[in-house]
């Protein structure tokens, strides 16, 4: 070998440690960056919360509610119309997630917004409405809840509104599908709506206007009967054909003979009140919120009575108004946002002694719900209640994944009461295990919540009345067993292992009920496995792996949009974001491997597009409401997800570097390797 071939090498090499040094300099410079903005954006010097940005349609019904109430504050509803045509699309109509196309719902509440505000239909954004609306079928492609809306305001007949009837809430567990076997939020919802259907407290707006221009071929009411199913024995006929005796039953209860109606309309009231108490609003998310606003003065509640005027005032709280503008949010999310900030701040290495951390975990320690709420009807199993939820208050309703995550951040974060800490965790962890369903994965709120004659009912059509179980907070569970060190012969882990694998798309991925979509539930389930330390090399992991570099952007990130729960053929497809390109990467991560090429570039994505303050930009859509039907965009995903990526590739330099697998276990393949990156990493 030549002195000049030997030159050459070593200056390559050179050459090569320096770009390593350079690359891993960057990435402690991203995370520190990272570290410093979101310590920056703490509240109150105890937790985090980020903005949960929706649709058009909160604003809509606000203004709706106000020209039903007979008060209409004429500064807010100028600022309410600047944000719905803010929302417009070019074609004119409105859309329920940044980039989607438009939507009837949606653009036809924004419409009548807009008319009861006192827009011209003369204006030419509204025409350009009108002829989308009709183009989507117009007034009678709407769902049930947003015709209930149109006829409070007499734009509907209420004959044609599928019956909620109040004496739903008088079926106990001796009935075979009873109140409880509906999803919590769906219960929240519909009790209240329950009380307004009996009532049908109709009060048209002043000056007065219609939708008549909204009906494709011309309003015709004979039309507007829900079409039955072609097949004469279905449960869409059946229950058609028992809705029509609930109108029937309607009128004499109207008349004040009906066995039931006045002790259901009694228990729907109380149940109402007593959820009120404790939470910050019913749910303390916005349908119910209104839905119980408007429930109490069906019932003749005067204006200055305090359920009144405290239903007003959590309804307020979701309200961001401004100068020219004002927006909604479906509800508040300290508790989700601060535990998985603290999450990634003590991943990435801020100390659990540092002062924010310790106030954080006060915080969140204080968040315990130790009440026995509405779970218990589905869950009577024998374990002292625990479990925290996604907003400030909300005791009727602890989650089962929001009570993971917390415990996730809780297991990093001693505080200066760890007695206090260990205990607030065993009860949580036992509490979260209770949830386990019949088929082996957990849902969010319930348990076995999965009885699909529901969806048949006339008024199901929010695709939201069931909460079953889901692959990505069954893996987020066994994320938490992971790190109890649970054994994989643990019967509660063997049968969620047979959940997830019966799960799991022929491609490899898997669908993600609260997160856009695909990539959110294929790397919770990736994370959650490696935790639990189950070995990574099997096929139907791969494949999943696989799946995930297969959707990777030639710009080095990952995307994927709301449409893929239309329409699986587009998963994976979409802008690429700052949160799901996180997640992509940690589902990669979860294999042991930082050497990969596809979590290089995906890292130096992260990296390049980092912003010189710390943050990072995101316009899409990443979180799930109600798939199809209602998302979220979570303002703070598109900074700590990719905080808590960045630290996890950085440990995973490091654990090589050591000659350690991902779980700091010895791992063969790690000591014989002999890269740059882990040498650069040794010098920083």
């Amino acid at each position: 070998m030549s002195r000049n071939t030997t030159t050459d090498g070593k200056q390559t090499a050179l050459r090569e440690e320096s770009q390593a040094y350079r690359s891993v300099n960057a990435l402690h410079q991203a995370i520190a960056r990272s570290q410093q903005y979101l310590l920056s954006q703490q509240r109150e010097g105890c937790y985090w919360i980020g903005e949960l940005m929706v649709d058009v349609t909160l604003v809509a019904d606000m203004v709706a509610y106000h020209h039903w109430n007979g008060k209409v504050d004429r500064e807010w509803q100028r600022k309410a119309v600047n944000h719905i045509f803010s929302l417009q699309l070019p074609e004119g109509g409105w859309n329920i997630y940044y980039g989607g196309p438009s939507e009837v719902n949606a653009t036809i509440k924004a419409y009548l917004a807009l008319k009861l505000a006192g827009v011209p239909i003369t204006d030419p954004r509204m025409l350009k409405a009108r002829e989308i609306a009709k183009n989507l079928g117009g007034v009678p492609r709407m769902n049930t809840f947003s015709k209930l809306y149109l006829a409070l305001l007499g734009l509907y007949p209420w004959k044609y509104v599928p019956t909620i009837p109040c004496e739903v809430i008088l079926l106990g567990k001796w009935f075979h599908v009873n109140f409880h076997d509906m999803s919590n939020w769906t219960r929240a919802m519909l009790v209240p709506l329950a009380i307004i259907n009996h009532f049908k407290p109709t009060r048209r707006p002043n000056p007065p206007v219609t939708l008549d221009e909204l009906y494709p071929d011309g309003y015709k009411e004979h039309e507007l009967a829900l079409a039955p199913d072609p097949k004469l024995f279905s449960w869409r006929n059946f229950f058609l054909w028992l809705d029509k005796l609930h109108k029937f039953a309607e009128l004499w209860a109207q008349a004040g003979i009906h066995p039931f109606r006045r002790t259901a309309l009694k228990r729907a009231e109380k149940w109402m009140l007593e959820r009120f108490e404790g939470s910050d609003g019913l749910a303390a998310i916005f349908p119910a919120m209104l839905n119980s606003l408007i429930a109490l003065k069906a019932l003749g509640y005067p204006e200055d009575h305090p359920e009144v005027i405290r239903a007003e005032r959590e309804l307020k709280k979701l309200e961001h108004e401004e100068k020219d503008s004002v927006r909604i949010e479906p509800c508040l999310s300290p508790v989700w946002d601060t535990a998985i900030t603290l999450i990634a701040l003590r991943e990435s290495g801020v100390p659990a002694d540092h002062p924010q951390v310790v106030a954080a975990t006060r915080w969140l320690l204080d968040r315990e719900i130790r009440f026995r709420g509405d779970w218990v009807h589905k869950n009577p199993a024998p374990v002292e209640p625990s479990g925290w939820v996604f907003e400030f208050n909300n005791k009727w309703n602890p989650d089962v994944d929001d009570t993971a995550m917390v415990l996730l951040a809780l297991r990093l974060t001693p505080t200066d009461d760890p007695k206090r800490r260990d205990e607030a965790y065993r009860r949580g962890y036992r509490w979260m295990l209770s949830f386990q369903c019949k088929d082996g994965g957990w849902a969010a709120f319930d348990k076995d919540c999965t009885k699909s004659v529901l969806t048949k009912v006339p008024f199901a059509d929010h695709n939201a009345m069931l909460d079953p179980e889901c692959a990505d907070i069954t893996a987020r569970i066994l994320e938490v067993m992971g790190k109890e060190n649970c054994p994989l012969d643990d019967p509660q882990v063997v049968r969620a292992l047979e959940y997830l694998k019966k799960e799991q798309q022929p491609d490899g991925s898997w669908f993600g009920r609260w997160g856009v979509n695909y990539i959110y539930g294929t790397w919770q389930t990736l994370r959650g496995l490696a935790t639990l330390k189950y070995p990574m090399n099997e096929p139907w992991l791969l494949r999943a792996r696989d799946w995930l570099e297969s959707v990777q952007h030639e710009d080095g990130g990952w995307g994927e949009r709301c449409n893929t729960y239309d329409d699986p053929v587009f998963k994976g497809q979409g802008p690429s974001t700052a949160s799901q390109t996180a997640w992509a990467l940690m589902g990669l991560l979860a294999f042991g491997d930082p050497d990969r090429p596809s979590i290089r570039r995906g890292v130096e994505y992260l990296i390049r597009t980092q912003n010189p303050d710390g943050s990072w930009s995101e316009e899409e859509t990443t979180g799930t409401g109600f798939p199809q039907v209602f998302y979220l965009k979570y303002d703070m995903y598109r900074n700590n997800w990719p905080l808590l990526a960045l630290a996890e590739y950085k440990k995973l330099l490091e654990a090589k570097a050591a000659g350690k697998g991902p779980n700091g276990r010895e791992h063969p393949e790690f000591r014989a390797a002999d890269a740059v990156a882990p040498q650069a990493s040794r010098r920083v």
